[in-house]
């Protein structure tokens, strides 16, 4: 089978220069240097959740004297996690179906449809974006405790369902799509939701995509607003239960360390999962257009 030509900016032909070889090999280095930067964490809080506490403290060594699960379980039993993955699970789905729905219905509107006064919202969106986030906590929590929703996942859904940033990802998006299409769908009797459902949405699979690994992210590590309003422990999602175990009662440093590891695997795993995906819907869009 022959060798596959580069196709990217550094070419075949560019690799014969003795300074384009160099330059592709400090670029190379540089980013293995910084793929293990990245990873050290990850791995260092993995190898000392398989420690007791008397190796965690003495020991310098990365890797532990044995690989044995049993610390793993007991402290997954001791916790009693499997319920509150149930409701980070629950918050994150909701949070995502809400992140891609009213956020994309809003890009839609501003993008696509352009009724009056869609530039004055577009600007009040993107103003919104300079309000920071530990600001506009307190009027949250209020207006839920008004509202009557606390103890539910539904406010926690909401707030994902307006997004300023995700509503611009959206619009710079939606900009981009073929106008003709939408065109063609109002010729063919299509309603705007119509056309926001069978048209734009198919062909917005790589924001989706993006805006759904945000969503996922922020929903499963999301710590404040979870606590103020699913304070019922039949509620609590896994950030909250891993905070009041850590103050309810004294914890080992080896078992909190366990209890992290816990709390990555499920983002890391759904991470790897939309990226491929991300990946593969980028291509065929550009095989597409």
């Amino acid at each position: 089978m022959s060798k596959l030509p580069r196709t990217g900016v550094i070419r075949d032909y560019d690799m014969h220069s003795l300074s384009v070889r160099i330059g592709y090999g400090v670029i190379y280095g540089l980013c293995l240097v910084m793929t293990v930067f990245a990873l050290f964490p990850l791995l260092w809080v993995v190898l000392a959740g398989f420690k007791d506490l008397k190796e965690f403290v003495s020991s310098t060594s990365l890797l532990p004297r044995s690989f044995d699960l049993a610390p793993f379980a007991k402290t997954w039993s001791q916790l009693g996690l499997g319920k509150n993955y149930l409701n980070s699970l629950i918050s994150v789905i909701g949070s995502v179906v809400c992140a891609l729905i009213f956020n994309g219905l809003l890009g839609y509107g501003i993008a696509i449809l352009r009724p009056k006064g869609c530039g004055v919202i577009k600007r009040l969106v993107l103003l919104s974006l300079l309000v920071p986030a530990t600001i506009s906590i307190v009027p949250l929590f209020m207006n839920i405790q008004r509202l009557k929703l606390g103890n539910s996942f539904l406010p926690l859904w909401l707030s994902y369902g307006a997004n300023a940033m995700y509503v611009v990802l959206f619009i710079q998006f939606f900009e981009s799509l073929p106008y003709s299409m939408i065109e063609a769908s109002r010729i063919d009797g299509c309603s705007p939701l119509q056309t926001f459902f069978h048209i734009v949405l198919p062909l917005s699979k790589p924001i989706c995509a993006v805006v759904s690994i945000f969503a996922i992210n922020a929903a499963w590590s999301d710590f404040l607003l979870p606590y103020l309003v699913l304070r019922g422990g039949e509620l609590q999602t896994v950030m909250v239960r891993l905070f009041v175990f850590s103050t309810e009662q004294t914890v080992n440093a080896d078992t909190m360390m366990r209890s992290v590891v816990f709390s990555m695997i499920p983002p890391i795993i759904l991470f790897v999962i939309f990226q491929k995906q991300l990946t593969e819907n980028a291509a065929s869009a550009g095989i597409k257009g």
